[in-house]
């Protein structure tokens, strides 16, 4: 089989007004950039009555013999589409740190990509460039007006805003700047973050429009003064010159899947260290034109599934009405104990105790209300008797599995699950409901996440963190949602505890407030909101061939 690059570039690509064509968005509406991409102008376009059906595509917890969430997303929209249904996918913006080091991009896979994929895994549209450039500017702004005064009275000991950067770079998680005199500034302590980490990506994904974003960016807190008084973005001036820099950003970015189906590619907070989803505008915009939209959240279920229902639907008033769970043979074995290198070999026993984790997901999203199908997206080594094994533990949750070959086939290797999907989105049996009320307080939110979701028992944080909740609380941000970073690889904070551990203590270290975007982050375990390279990072193999073509993007 082809590489997915080679795949792609043998595609023959839709001009992007035939894309748009599909949706009924008029010319007028459409901005593009280059023969492939454009973005879209949501005030052009016009109204229907009806409104699609959302569908969520979330996996078990990832492991390093892959899931294929993001391929199922693809395939799933193309059998949808192939089937008749009007339909559209949103996807996240892949970011350069991943795709240069360990993870690689974020355009699907096989036959089962968003295209071009080359585009769409490197500068895009340049909205990561956009947002980091806004993050950044406000932190220009707060140096600048402590250098020429300080009238606002920022305690330079409490200056909370640090800079982005959209790469792995551990050498800049901690630094010291304004060093070599007066001349350059009161020297600090600082850092950065990965741009995906950032509050500002958060809240470009959580307003609604241009006029809303310029809103929640003045909302931005980047210090406190002695007196514990909060300085924000709007203090500075700085909110109406970085919803300059982001007018274009918040335009969604059209694309298409191989098979054409158009996808709304837009935004792209981290799953593990921010909240997980594409922007709130593509959702609605694809919402208002299709009849049914698949979207996905990160990484597995226990963090992006639940932030999407407690981050995203509650602030957007979404209600789902599907869930798909991507689960794999070969990660189900590996949660039962088996070594990558022996995945190859049949081991149904493995595949049961492997299980343990897709079931506790399935418990997990029965909570939310929302009913869900299991995805098996099927490597070629799977027996039939795995296969069975995994729609055993789907059954016992009263939960179709279906088998999916969209990698190699595309959207006809999807074509049962469309079926299973569509009718379960169609009979109306959602009851959506968010995990927690939004009056508990705000450690009482981590613990709940911790519990019922993580099967933690309890959440433990120092005296310090516990009295920063309550400060908060006391400013009035008691209301807001809990947004967990924590590992990806597990239910607990622990990466190597595989399958479903319970019982454990989730410790959150840290607390962070974004007030822009509406959430209180709760950093828990060793997780890094700057990720550092591999001993051996993807960058290494990507290069520019002769024929001016990339080289080594997966």
């Amino acid at each position: 089989m082809p590489t997915d690059i080679e795949i792609s570039r043998a595609a023959a690509l839709l001009p992007i007004a035939e894309v748009a064509a599909k949706l009924d968005i008029p010319p007028l509406a459409v901005e593009p950039y280059g023969h492939h991409k454009a973005k879209v102008a949501v005030d052009a376009l016009p109204k229907r009555d009806a409104t699609g059906k959302l569908i969520l595509v979330t996996a078990i917890n990832p492991t390093p013999a892959g899931e294929g969430k993001t391929t199922t997303s693809v395939g799933l929209a193309d059998a949808l589409s192939r089937s008749g249904r009007r339909t559209a996918l949103c996807l996240r913006e892949p970011s350069l740190g991943p795709c240069f080091g360990t993870k690689g991009g974020a355009a699907g896979g096989g036959y089962a990509q968003v295209v071009p994929m080359e585009d769409i895994n490197l500068h895009f549209t340049g909205d990561f460039h956009a947002i980091t450039s806004a993050h950044n500017l406000l932190a220009a702004m707060i140096d600048n007006h402590i250098y020429w005064g300080n009238a606002l009275g920022l305690d330079v000991r409490r200056v909370s805003w640090r800079r982005v950067l959209d790469m792995n770079d551990r050498a800049l998680r901690d630094i010291v700047h304004s060093l070599g005199g007066a001349t350059n500034g009161y020297p600090r302590e600082s850092g950065f973050d990965i741009t995906v980490a950032s509050e500002v990506m958060a809240i470009l994904c959580l307003a609604s429009d241009l006029a809303d974003l310029e809103a929640r960016l003045g909302r931005i807190i980047v210090g406190y003064t002695a007196d514990r008084r909060a300085v924000t973005a709007r203090d500075l001036n700085a909110a109406g010159a970085m919803a300059a820099l982001l007018a274009q950003a918040v335009k969604p970015n059209l694309v298409q899947t191989l098979e054409g189906t158009p996808a709304f590619v837009h935004g792209g907070p981290f799953a593990n260290i921010a909240h997980g989803c594409n922007s709130v505008i593509a959702t609605r915009t694809a919402l208002d034109l299709a009849d049914y939209v698949v979207t996905e959240a990160g990484f597995g279920a226990d963090l992006g599934a639940e932030k999407f229902f407690d981050i995203k639907c509650r602030m957007a008033e979404l209600a789902p009405d599907a869930v798909v769970i991507v689960a794999t043979v070969r990660a189900l074995k590996m949660n039962g104990g088996v070594a990558k290198s022996d995945l190859a070999a049949p081991d149904v026993a493995a595949v049961h105790r492997g299980g343990a984790n897709l079931m506790r997901h399935l418990e997990n999203l029965a909570q939310f209300g929302v009913p869900a199908v299991v995805a098996i997206n099927r490597f070629a080594s799977d027996t039939e008797e795995e296969i069975a094994a995994v729609r055993a533990i789907a059954a016992a949750q009263a939960c179709q599995a279906v088998v999916c070959t969209h990698f190699s086939d595309g959207g006809a290797g999807a074509g049962e699950l469309a079926e299973a999907v569509a009718a379960l989105a169609d009979s109306g049996s959602a009851r959506f409901m968010p995990l927690y009320d939004d009056r508990l307080s705000l450690f009482d939110k981590i613990n709940t996440v911790a519990k019922r979701i993580y099967r933690a028992e309890e959440a433990v944080a120092d005296a310090s963190v516990l009295a920063q909740l309550r400060r908060w609380e006391a400013d009035g941000f008691g209301d807001l949602p809990v947004c967990m970073a924590k590992t990806q690889y597990s239910f607990s904070t622990d990466p190597t505890r595989l399958g479903a551990p319970s019982g454990h203590v989730v410790h959150v270290r840290e607390v962070r407030l974004a007030a822009g975007a509406g959430f209180v982050v709760a950093i828990c375990g060793e997780i890094m909101t700057m990720p550092g390279l591999p001993r051996v990072p993807a960058a290494e193999g990507i290069r520019v061939n002769a024929a001016g073509q990339i080289d080594g993007l997966s």
